[in-house]
């Protein structure tokens, strides 16, 4: 007797990890959601977006970044993360999700919209070697765990005071491993700076995802390293004592 198969027809998401940066304090920033609805509802949680028929998903997470923010951007701000399927990550159906990066180049005023009941930019840094993502006195880690089936088998045992909606955790993990294994060949995080940064303001964001002190990276040695992936484009229009700082491009970006 020939085994009957089951064809699942699960929901599809867009999962956004939201990256922008604080000019004035020097501090990478990560736009984190409360949820309006079960499941999970008052937990805080990474945006999300039903993908709908006639979409791809890039369609859908730029339409996620203007009617969540307001933004129109191009596709270059994104670019795909992975797709997440564990069978526990979500509690009531089975849900797929695609999951995408943006790089923000300014960081926008928030508005709590349909489904949430409150947003904001969490400061990113790190602590005793995990990620922290922290606003007032709200703070939430990235997994702790590197196998990805010892982390779904906890899922159920989540705390709205302490932990991420859904497997949003191992999802900031994984963007940040990704980030971290692309500093030295394609660092798009760098676009949260806008269309020009210094040196200084580069080595702010490599020492975030590296976990280490800014005065770790050289100046000089990091100019030399990532010479290749920096274009000097003019100099900054600051007032600081000194000669004016030079400004640079993606180089990977200029057309």
């Amino acid at each position: 007797m020939l085994e009957t198969t089951v064809l699942e027809r699960p929901y599809i998401t867009i999962t956004n990890v939201i990256w922008s940066y604080d000019q004035i304090n020097d501090q990478l920033q990560l736009l984190l959601v409360k949820r309006a609805d079960e499941p999970y509802e008052n937990y805080w949680a990474l945006p999300e977006t039903f993908m709908r028929t006639q979409e791809s998903g890039e369609t859908a997470v730029l339409r996620l970044i203007k009617e969540k923010i307001g933004l129109n951007l191009s596709s270059v701000h994104t670019e795909q993360l992975g797709t997440f399927t564990n069978k526990l990550r979500a509690p009531d159906r089975r849900v797929l999700s695609l999951a995408y990066m943006t790089f923000l180049p300014e960081m926008p005023e928030l508005k709590a919209g349909y489904g949430a009941l409150d947003a904001h930019w969490f400061s990113f840094s790190s602590h005793k070697g995990r990620f922290c993502l922290t606003h007032g006195q709200s703070r939430f880690y990235t997994a702790a765990e590197d196998d990805e089936a010892v982390y779904y088998e906890h899922l159920n045992a989540l705390s709205p005071q302490t932990d991420l909606a859904f497997d949003h955790e191992w999802i900031v993990k994984s963007a940040c491993q990704r980030i971290k294994n692309k500093l030295d060949y394609q660092p798009n995080i760098l676009l949260v700076l806008g269309d020009t940064f210094t040196l200084k303001k580069a080595r702010s964001v490599f020492a975030a995802f590296l976990q280490l002190p800014i005065v770790k990276i050289d100046n000089s040695n990091f100019k030399k390293t990532h010479q290749h992936l920096f274009q000097e484009v003019g100099t900054s229009n600051s007032r600081y004592k000194g000669r004016p700082a030079k400004l640079y491009h993606l180089s990977y970006l200029i057309e």
